[in-house]
């Protein structure tokens, strides 16, 4: 059993506030933000984490990096910080690989 809850959003048995959706990603509201606009862009392709992407064949993950400036504009976002957390010592959480789009203020560093 897959205890994803990135998948669980992605076949909906889990609500999300989802601001963008195409047939290779989802982004959403985080639901703990760091800034006053936190969204998650996830691939529908679950890779664990960015040190296990291969660009060969997780065409989805790419994806999922070439719709950032479509998301943050829908988001009326001109100034935002994209994060990806690799490996539990970075604070990643989900292992299946997803990028924070942050913004609506002005952010600090380090960040939180």
């Amino acid at each position: 059993m897959d205890h994803d809850i990135f998948l669980k959003i992605i076949n909906r048995d889990v609500p999300a506030d989802i601001v963008y959706e195409d047939d290779h990603c989802i982004a959403f509201y985080d639901i703990a933000p760091k800034a006053p606009t936190h969204v998650l862009v996830v691939p529908k392709k679950k890779v664990s984490k960015l040190s296990e992407y291969n660009p060969q064949t997780d065409a989805e993950v790419t994806h999922a990096f070439t719709q950032i400036p479509k998301i943050a504009k829908l988001l009326n976002l001109d100034d935002y910080r994209v994060i990806i957390n690799c490996g539990e010592k970075a604070c990643q959480t989900v292992f299946h690989i997803h990028i924070h789009i942050m913004g609506g203020q002005s952010l600090n560093w380090p960040p939180g």
